[in-house]
């Protein structure tokens, strides 16, 4: 079984900064994208940013320049560095990640963390 488990998410005000993690953990061979979604009251869940790997990445146009993903392979963990934050950056945050998890398995990717709630609000 694979685990994605988020942290980082709260309340922040106009212009603040969060930082998401995202671990994943049980029986991995290899992981190949890794990204972060997110779903707003009301609305379908949208790409945020996606790394395929660690010197690839692609971000969604309304987050370009204020967001930043990263991750670390070594401890299958993804993180996502929040700046300059707008109350229509409100939401749940989403992790997914594509797991192989043998090497005789295709790799999946439907893996998702359970969410972690981002509110800005001043």
């Amino acid at each position: 079984q694979v685990q994605l488990v988020e942290s980082g998410g709260g309340l922040v005000q106009p212009g603040g900064s969060l930082r998401l993690s995202c671990a994943a953990s049980g029986s991995i061979f290899s992981i190949r994208p890794m990204g972060w979604y997110r779903q707003a009251p009301g609305k379908q869940r949208e790409l945020v940013a996606t790394a395929p790997s660690s010197s690839n990445t692609n971000y969604a146009d309304s987050v370009k320049g204020r967001f930043t993903i990263s991750r670390d392979n070594a401890k299958n963990t993804v993180y996502l560095q929040m700046n300059s934050l707008k109350p229509e950056d409100t939401a749940v945050y989403y992790c997914n990640a594509c797991v192989r998890r043998t090497t005789v398995e295709a790799p999946r990717c439907d893996y998702w963390g359970q969410g972690t709630q981002v509110t800005v609000s001043s």
